[in-house]
């Protein structure tokens, strides 16, 4: 007998499942993408469960015939490629034949169709892989695909799915990734009966984009346009002041396709280089056109990866994109007076207008600031970055030419005391560097505190000493402000809202993925609340709520004390800078700020003498 057999095809289908059926949201995905192919306008979406129970896709396209409806079934039956050639130019998103023979298998399944051209319709189930029953009924033109019991006869499979929270999070998202793509359709989801989201068709894709974004982005969303070559950029890409703590903001499309690609995402961090600190990611929509025979999309069963045949320029292209765009956008607010703009700017005069005045408030402001520190002398003669031949303060290295980014070294982790008293209070203050940076001078030598990430650190203490105080020093605001999050996003705050009033957040649903925030924390007083929220909902949303209370807790408060520190760029009287070193003192640890960065560095007198060659 021999040992080497050919695989059943209900087993091979199987197989070919856990490749392609990843999860429920791998279902919907491959659903839409043959919605969106057989040019419906309309695609609604109907889950139960979080998919468990139930997925139902239903579309007004061209339908498929009786013979058609029986083939689709069949594995690597497809009507989009029929030679070689074609599959190195896929202008589909669907194309390899093995998404509905894979989810028939491990489902209860069911597919009723009708072609435009025809009279009656095709209704198939399929039960595990085999065909039950295939029969004629009157149906609407189009296709509508259902799934029941998902991995009912491959429990192993179906143990590892997570909750029906987490498996719904997930069929929003791709829910939302492939509507953002393709705003000439209407789309709808529904859960449990409830719907979710239901776009309309929209002629602007920007209201699309915006829909899906969130509105509170509409100011801060910024068109992209760029050609050159074979490859065309188009898009939206947020504010460097708009930013997230994690990449799922990010939408990139290729032909229409939404993928992920770590190439696109690279050239989109290059673009917004110098503009965003580490672990801060962009919100966008950037929309790839490409030669379909310069992409190859035959690389990953979910087709969710591609692989360019020229990499380079497509990262250049990007890059330029972004990069031209925030040139274009910062200009007017340095440019002088007499400035012109281009033809493209719809309103040049205003916004030059806004942005003399706003030169003329900061230069008055430094005029001001300077004329106060006039006696400990000029800002401009102490540099906190030396540039090339002068050793690095802290390692001692040598610098490079360009922008120096300062690691994390030991000398940051394991400081020892700054100076013999070891009390910040105790320095003399020579003034502010960029209204960013307390410059201070010591016994042996210099010490520069970054405000922000001091005033974060006195913070973050405070508010973990007084956490059985807070809610006591928790003010109500006149107005509470409501505010829509997504659907995983929202899910997430609903579980930790016991735990934000414990901090002194007052918040409450609002119906559906709407909440109202009643109150804050005092020191939050003066911020914005939205922004607030939507950050810890983001960090929560990434370390897992199955994080301890006590890590959810200083996660919340880290969050809330960047929100409430000073700002960069702020100008400090002498009594603020006084009593933010005694605050400073009073902290367990006041070398870092609770994200692990350095509150300050210092420049010994010795290191100082070398570099001016007044000591060898």
């Amino acid at each position: 007998m021999t040992k080497i057999r050919i695989l059943p095809e209900i087993l091979s289908n199987k197989i070919a499942a856990g490749e392609v059926v990843e999860r429920p949201a791998s279902v919907v995905k491959e659903l839409l993408e043959n919605a969106i192919d057989a040019d419906s306008t309309q695609i609604f979406i109907d889950v139960e469960q979080g998919g468990r129970s139930l997925i139902r896709v239903s579309d007004n396209g061209m339908g498929m015939s009786h013979d058609d409806a029986l083939l689709a079934l069949e594995r690597y039956a497809t009507s989009k490629i029929y030679k070689d050639e074609d599959l190195f130019s896929i202008h589909t998103l669907g194309f390899r034949g093995e998404a509905l023979p894979s989810i028939a298998a491990v489902s209860r399944f069911s597919i009723v169709t009708r072609d435009r051209s025809e009279d009656a319709g095709t209704e198939i189930l399929v039960d595990g892989g085999r065909i039950k029953k295939v029969s004629e009924l009157g149906a609407p033109k189009g296709t509508m695909v259902t799934v029941r019991q998902l991995f009912f006869n491959t429990p192993a499979r179906r143990k590892f799915l997570k909750t029906i929270g987490t498996e719904m999070g997930h069929i929003a998202d791709i829910f939302a990734s492939v509507a953002l793509g393709h705003p000439e359709l209407q789309f709808r989801l529904t859960h449990n009966g409830k719907t979710i989201k239901n776009w309309p068709v929209t002629a602007e894709p920007f209201d699309r984009v915006v829909d899906v974004l969130g509105g509170d982005l509409q100011n801060n969303l910024y068109p992209i346009d760029f050609k050159h070559d074979r490859v065309s950029i188009s898009g939206w890409i947020s504010s460097p002041h708009v930013t997230r703590r994690t990449s799922r903001g990010l939408y990139v499309y290729v032909n229409g396709r939404f993928v992920r690609d770590r190439i696109v995402q690279h050239a989109l961090f290059e673009g917004y280089s110098q503009r965003l600190v580490k672990g801060q990611f962009p919100v966008a929509a950037v929309l790839i056109n490409i030669p379909f025979d310069d992409v190859d999309v035959n690389v990953h069963p979910t087709k969710n990866e591609v692989r360019f045949a020229q990499q380079r320029r497509v990262h250049e292209a990007v890059r330029r994109a972004v990069a031209q765009t925030l040139y274009e956008v910062d200009r007017p607010r340095w440019a002088p007076v007499g400035f012109s703009g281009d033809a493209r700017q719809s309103k040049p005069a205003q916004i030059l207008d806004g942005g003399r005045e706003e030169f003329g408030r900061s230069k008055a402001a430094g005029e001001k600031g300077n004329a106060e520190i006039a006696a400990w002398g000029s800002r401009s003669q102490i540099d906190p970055y030396p540039k090339s031949g002068i050793p690095h303060p802290v390692s001692g290295i040598q610098p490079p030419q360009s922008v120096i980014r300062r690691p994390l070294t030991e000398d940051y982790k394991i400081q020892t005391g700054i100076w013999k008293r070891k009390r910040f209070a105790d320095m003399r203050v020579i003034g502010q560097f960029h209204n960013t940076y307390i410059v201070c001078e010591t016994e042996d030598g210099l010490i520069l505190l970054d405000q922000h990430a001091a005033h974060e650190r006195i913070l973050f203490e405070q508010l973990s000493a007084r956490s059985a105080q807070t809610r006591s020093s928790a003010q109500r605001l006149l107005v509470p402000e409501t505010i829509e999050l997504g659907y995983r996003e929202a899910g997430v705050l609903e579980k930790i809202i016991p735990n934000l009033g414990e901090l002194g957040l007052d918040v409450e649903p609002f119906g559906g993925n709407t909440f109202v925030v009643k109150s804050v924390p005092a020191l939050l007083s003066e911020r914005e609340v939205k922004p607030l929220i939507v950050t810890i909902v983001e960090t929560i949303v990434e370390i897992g709520t199955s994080a301890g209370l006590p890590e959810l807790l200083d996660q919340c408060r880290m969050v809330m004390a960047c929100h409430a520190a000073l700002r960069a760029h702020q100008a400090l009287s002498d009594k603020q800078i006084n009593e933010l070193l005694h605050q400073l003192d009073r902290c367990d640890n006041p070398s870092h700020c609770p994200h692990g960065r350095p509150t300050w560095i210092r420049w010994d007198l010795n290191t100082l003498e070398k570099s001016f060659k007044r000591i060898v």
